[in-house]
């Protein structure tokens, strides 16, 4: 068997052996799954106090949720993805690699005739295989649900779309596991290992949006992203900051492929972003040197 199918079942098992991986898979497919709940839950209840308030004739305004798409009941996702997806990809990420320096089996394994780069893209695609299958089923349970509270099953379409959605989130999380695997590298403390991809990911997902578009922070937590406002120092700023913004970059594409109307174009750009970093990062994952692979842990 090769060092690349070796490394990507190990990995595998090792995540399904770990407590605190368990606990974020579980987290996270919970909130994904009940997202679409939530969403109906929210509509029948507005629609409920805006039948009251025609009823009063307090008003002549249409019913906004009359026609809204099914793939509404799934836009809270994208929230969850950008938050507890990215924490729990950056764990799964660092113990990826740290785990085997902190047990000091790295040289041992190393030792061996194996190439560097086959045992780090093992371990990469293993960590791909649980994220992927973490997002499929909850998938499947957000396409069984939206088809359930709309009273008819999902589409060609519309469940295209929401696979396309799961790709995308696919590889944002890919993105931060990968940022993981590479603080997990190149710490020299296991503390560090974890805080320096939070920091990191605090960053990309409020800070650079906040210095392009002025916005509040509690507004970079809605499921639609920021608005680019224009104008003199902004047009400067958000051509910068725009597409190092990784996680409005996901929001774009993700609010296009589910149909929401607040967000329009072509969600291609936003995609290719994507990639580019996920490449970028893994490229840097794969080519690390043997030596820096030996490297102990100072505590």
């Amino acid at each position: 068997m090769s060092v690349f199918v070796t490394s990507a079942r190990q990995e595998m098992l090792s995540v399904r052996r770990a407590r605190i991986a368990h606990l974020l898979l579980a987290v996270f497919l919970g909130m994904v799954s009940v997202s679409s709940i939530i969403g109906w839950v929210t509509t029948t209840t507005v629609t409920k106090v805006y039948d009251r308030i025609l009823a009063d004739e307090l008003t002549t305004a249409p019913n906004p949720f009359t026609s809204i798409p099914a793939l509404y009941y799934a836009r809270n996702s994208v929230i969850y993805v950008v938050l507890i997806g990215a924490l729990m990809a950056i764990v799964l990420g660092v113990q990826a690699t740290l785990r085997d320096r902190k047990s000091a089996t790295t040289s041992l394994i190393l030792s061996r005739p194996v190439r560097t780069t086959a045992r780090l893209s093992g371990q990469l695609a293993g960590l791909g295989i649980v994220i992927l299958t973490v997002l499929a089923i909850s998938t499947f349970i957000s396409w069984a649900a939206i088809s359930i509270i709309t009273g008819a099953l999902l589409g060609p379409d519309a469940t295209i779309r929401l696979i396309g959605f799961a790709a995308c989130a696919w590889l944002l999380l890919m993105v931060f596991a990968v940022t993981g695997m590479v603080a997990g590298i190149y710490s020299k403390r296991e503390t560090t290992a974890l805080l320096v991809p939070f920091v990191l990911w605090s960053a990309l997902a409020f800070v650079l949006p906040q210095l392009g578009t002025a916005a509040r922070p509690v507004a970079l937590l809605n499921p639609v992203p920021i608005p680019l406002p224009t104008g003199g120092y902004f047009d400067l700023v958000s051509a910068i900051t725009g597409p190092l913004s990784v996680t409005e970059q996901f929001k774009r594409a993700a609010s296009i492929l589910l149909q929401d109307n607040n967000v329009t174009g072509d969600p291609l750009l936003s995609v290719v972003i994507l990639i580019a970093f996920f490449i970028v990062a893994a490229t840097v994952v794969v080519l690390t040197p043997r030596r820096r692979l030996r490297s102990a842990l100072d505590n």
